[in-house]
C-alpha cells in the first residue's frame, strides 16, 4: 500500500502558454453551443440556424412592441440564406459595428429604449455574425445608409452613403458550413417560428418570400390553427395589460400548452405556464363547487399563454424554458401572484357570465373524472407492477442521461429507441450510446388500440411498461427522453408495428407528437461491398480518401459538439476551415462508407443509392439485402445510430385528418382495406441484375 501511495503521478506543465484570450468572435466560434444550443443541419427545429434567424427577427419584433414599424420581411433563398428587413428606427449608426460584432454591447440593458424585450444579452446579432461565412448589416436613418459586411466574424467593409429608403435595419447572412455540415432551411420551420410572432403581435405583418403572415385574433388563431381535435366550445380568449390567454377543451387525452414570454415560445415552459396550470385548474374547481382533481379539469384542454415582463430571465440563450420569478428585476410582483390575479379575476367572470360553456366544461371534467376513476383500481395495480419491473425491467436498457435531469448540458440528446423483438434490441444496445441512448425492447406486435380507452394502457403490460419508462403519465412536463424513436425491421411487419405505435401515441398522448418527440428510424435497406483487390488502383483510392475525409468530418463534429468552458486547452483557435466541396452546404452529404481490411462498403437506403453503388464499387460488388435489425451487427449498427442518424420526425398538423385516418387504416372495416389492396395492387420486378449490367 505504501509503495502505491508513494507512486509520483506525471506533472502537467502549466504555464503563461496555457493562458489564452480569445476575441468575442472567437469565442463564440470556439463555443457555438453557449450561444445557440445545437448546431445541426437544420432537419430538426431547435437546429442551430433556426436560432440563427430568431435572433435576428427578435431584435425587429422588438421595434414593432415599441411601434416602430408594422412589417417585417423576410426571405429565405436556396435554403441557404436568408435576408430580414425591418421598418423600425434602425440600429444607431454610430454604434453599427459594436452592434453586431461586440458581445455585451446592445441598447435594451437599461429598459428604456426596450421596456419589454427579448433580446436582452447583448448576444443575438454577434453570434449571427461569427457563426456565419457572410454577414451584412445596414442601417438606414436620416436618410443615410451605413452597411457593414463581415465574414466569419471579420469586419470587411464599412460604408457609409445617402439613400432615399425608409428608416429600418437589414440583415443578411449565409451559416458558416464549416460549422453547419450540410444544412438546410426546412420553410415548415420558418414559416412556423413566424407564425407565432403574428400570433402575439397583432397588426404585425412579415412577408415570407413574398406570402403575407398575419393573425388578426392572437392566440385564438394559434390555437385555431393547432387543434387536431374538435373544441367542445368557442375558444376563451381573455387579455390584459401585459397577459393574454386562449383556453378549449377537446374530446382528447392529455393536456396541450403553447406558453410566450416577450414574444418567445418557451416550448418548454417554465414559471408561467406552471402558474396558468395551477390556477385555470383551481378556477374552474371553486366554480363548480365541488372537489375535482386538477388532473380531471385539465385533461383535453388545449390553451396558450403570453406575457410581457421587464428583463425576463431564461435557462439558456436559447429561451425556451423562462426562469424568471418577477415581473421586473429589482422587484415587481411574483410571476405567480401576476398571473394568478388575471385568471382569478377574469376567467371566473367569464364563467358566471357565459354559464352555457361553464357547463359544457364541467360535463367534460365529470367525465374525465368518471374515467379516471373507472381505472382507479387497474391503475393502481399496474403503477406497482411497473414500479416492480422497473426495478429489474427487462424491456429496457436505460440510459444515464435524461431529459428531465435536474443538471448537466447533454438533456437533450436522451432518446429511446423502440424495437421489436431480442434480436434487434440485442444489436442496438450493443453499439448504442449508453450516456444518452436507452432501448425499450417489444414483444412482437403491439396491440392495436384504435377506438380503446385508457385504461388499456395500465392493462396492456407492454403500454403500462413504455408509459411508465417514459414517465408521461401525467403529462410530459417529466419526459425522460427528448426523441422517442421507433426502430422496426424494413419489411411489412415492421411497418405495421411503427403504425400500431403511432396510433398508441395518437391514440393517448398525442402531445408526444405534437410537441415533436417521436421520430422514425432510418435504417439501411442494402449493404454493397466490394474487395478492394477488385477495384482499380484509381477508383480505391478516392474512394479511400472518402472514407477518411468522412471520419474526420465525423471527428470534427464530435469535438464541436462537446466543447465546453470547463476545458481551457480545448480554447484554441477554430480549425482552418475545409474547402473540400463535400463540406459546401446544401450539397448532398458523403455517402456511408466504411472499409475493412479486404473490403469498401457503402449502405444503402434507398434503391436509387444501390444502383449507384453497384455502379461505383463495381464491376462485381456483393449485395446484401436486409430483411430486419438483429441481421445488421452491433460493428455495422453503430454507423446507423451515431452521428451519421436518419430519423424521420412524425409530425401532427390540422389538416392531416387523423381520426378519419385512423378509422380507415386500423378501424375495423377490414373489408374495406382489403379491397383497396387489390384494386391498387402493383407487381414490380427486381432488375437490379439487368441495370448493374
Amino acid at each position: 500500500m505504501e509503495e502505491n501511495q508513494n507512486i509520483q503521478q506525471p506533472t502537467v506543465q502549466y504555464t503563461e502558454d496555457n493562458v489564452i484570450h480569445l476575441s468575442d468572435m472567437e469565442h463564440v466560434r470556439t463555443r457555438p453551443g453557449m450561444y445557440i444550443g445545437r448546431l445541426g443541419d437544420g432537419s430538426h427545429a431547435e437546429d442551430g440556424i433556426y436560432v440563427l434567424l430568431k435572433e435576428v427577427i427578435d431584435n425587429s419584433i422588438d421595434e414593432f412592441k415599441m411601434n416602430a414599424g408594422k412589417r417585417i420581411e423576410v426571405t429565405v433563398e436556396d435554403n441557404l440564406r436568408c435576408t430580414i428587413r425591418d421598418y423600425g428606427r434602425g440600429i444607431p449608426q454610430g454604434k453599427l459595428v459594436e452592434a453586431v460584432s461586440m458581445l455585451n454591447t446592445g441598447g435594451k440593458y437599461d429598459s428604456k429604449a426596450f421596456k419589454k424585450s427579448v433580446g436582452l444579452n447583448g448576444v443575438g446579432l454577434k453570434a449571427v455574425n461569427a457563426l456565419s461565412r457572410h454577414f451584412e448589416a445596414r442601417s438606414y436613418r436620416d436618410g443615410q445608409v451605413r452597411c457593414t459586411t463581415f465574414e466569419c466574424g471579420k469586419l470587411i467593409t464599412d460604408v457609409t452613403e445617402p439613400t432615399d429608403d425608409e428608416t429600418g435595419t437589414y440583415i443578411y447572412f449565409e451559416p458558416d458550413p464549416s460549422l453547419f455540415k450540410h444544412y438546410s432551411f426546412r420553410g415548415e420551420f420558418v414559416e412556423e417560428m413566424l407564425r407565432n410572432y403574428t400570433y402575439l403581435n397583432t397588426g404585425l405583418t412579415i412577408m415570407f418570400n413574398g406570402r403575407r403572415i398575419l393573425s388578426r385574433n392572437g392566440l385564438s388563431d394559434l390555437l385555431t390553427d393547432r387543434m387536431t381535435a374538435t373544441a367542445l366550445y368557442d375558444i376563451v380568449h381573455l387579455k390584459g395589460e401585459d397577459i393574454e390567454i386562449a383556453f378549449t377543451h377537446c374530446n382528447q387525452n392529455g393536456e396541450e400548452y403553447y406558453s410566450f414570454v416577450n414574444g418567445q415560445h418557451t416550448t418548454l415552459g417554465g414559471t408561467h405556464q406552471a402558474a396558468f396550470k395551477k390556477y385555470i385548474a383551481e378556477v374552474i374547481k371553486e366554480y363548480s363547487g365541488k372537489n375535482y382533481d386538477y388532473s380531471d379539469i385539465r385533461n383535453g384542454m388545449v390553451a396558450a399563454i403570453s406575457i410581457n415582463i421587464q428583463e425576463p430571465l431564461f435557462e439558456s440563450q436559447t429561451k425556451i424554458k423562462l426562469g424568471s420569478l418577477t415581473t421586473e428585476p429589482d422587484g415587481g410582483i411574483s410571476i405567480d401572484k401576476f398571473i394568478g390575479d388575471f385568471v382569478k379575476s377574469q376567467v371566473d367572470n367569464f364563467l358566471h357570465k357565459n354559464t352555457d360553456v361553464a357547463e359544457v366544461i364541467l360535463q367534460k371534467v365529470s367525465e374525465s373524472e368518471r374515467e379516471r376513476k373507472a381505472m382507479a383500481g387497474v391503475a393502481k395495480k399496474a403503477r406497482e407492477m411497473s414500479k416492480k419491473a422497473n426495478l429489474h425491467n427487462r424491456k429496457l436498457r436505460d440510459c444515464r442521461i435524461h431529459l428531465n435531469d435536474a443538471k448537466g448540458d447533454r438533456q437533450e440528446e436522451s432518446c429511446i429507441f423502440i424495437t421489436e423483438g431480442d434480436s434487434a434490441s440485442g444489436s442496438i444496445t450493443k453499439s448504442r450510446d449508453v450516456n444518452t441512448q436507452a432501448v425499450f425492447s417489444l414483444r412482437g406486435k403491439p396491440l392495436n388500440c384504435y377506438g380503446m380507452t385508457k385504461k388499456v394502457v395500465y392493462e396492456n403490460e407492454e403500454f403500462n411498461l413504455l408509459q411508465a419508462a417514459l414517465n408521461i403519465e401525467d403529462g410530459l412536463d417529466g419526459l425522460r427522453y427528448n426523441k422517442v424513436i421507433v426502430a422496426t425491421d424494413a419489411d411489412v411487419d415492421g411497418m405495421h408495428i411503427r403504425l400500431l405505435m403511432i396510433t398508441f401515441f395518437l391514440q393517448f398522448f398525442p402531445e408526444l407528437i405534437k410537441k415533436g418527440h417521436v421520430y422514425i428510424l432510418q435504417t439501411p435497406l442494402f449493404r454493397v461491398r466490394a474487395k478492394k483487390s477488385k477495384l482499380k488502383k484509381a477508383k480505391l483510392d478516392a474512394l479511400l480518401e472518402e472514407v477518411k475525409a468522412r471520419k474526420k468530418e465525423a471527428e470534427l463534429n464530435a469535438k464541436l459538439a462537446k466543447r465546453t468552458d470547463d476545458d481551457p486547452q480545448d480554447a484554441e483557435e477554430p480549425e482552418e476551415e475545409t474547402t473540400d466541396d463535400s463540406q459546401e452546404s446544401g450539397k448532398k452529404p458523403m455517402r456511408n462508407l466504411s472499409v475493412t481490411k479486404d473490403y469498401i462498403i457503402q449502405y444503402c437506403y434507398s434503391d436509387e443509392e444501390r444502383l449507384q453503388a453497384i455502379d461505383d464499387l463495381g464491376p462485381d460488388p456483393e449485395i446484401t439485402r436486409f430483411k430486419g435489425l438483429g441481421e445488421i451487427s452491433p460493428e455495422e449498427f453503430i454507423n446507423f445510430i451515431g452521428p451519421d442518424i436518419r430519423l424521420d420526425q412524425v409530425t401532427l398538423n390540422k389538416g392531416d385528418q387523423v381520426a378519419k385516418m385512423l378509422e380507415y387504416y386500423m378501424g375495423k372495416n377490414t373489408m374495406d382495406r382489403q379491397n383497396f389492396i387489390i384494386d391498387n395492387l402493383v407487381i414490380e420486378e427486381d432488375r437490379a441484375d439487368e441495370e448493374a449490367e
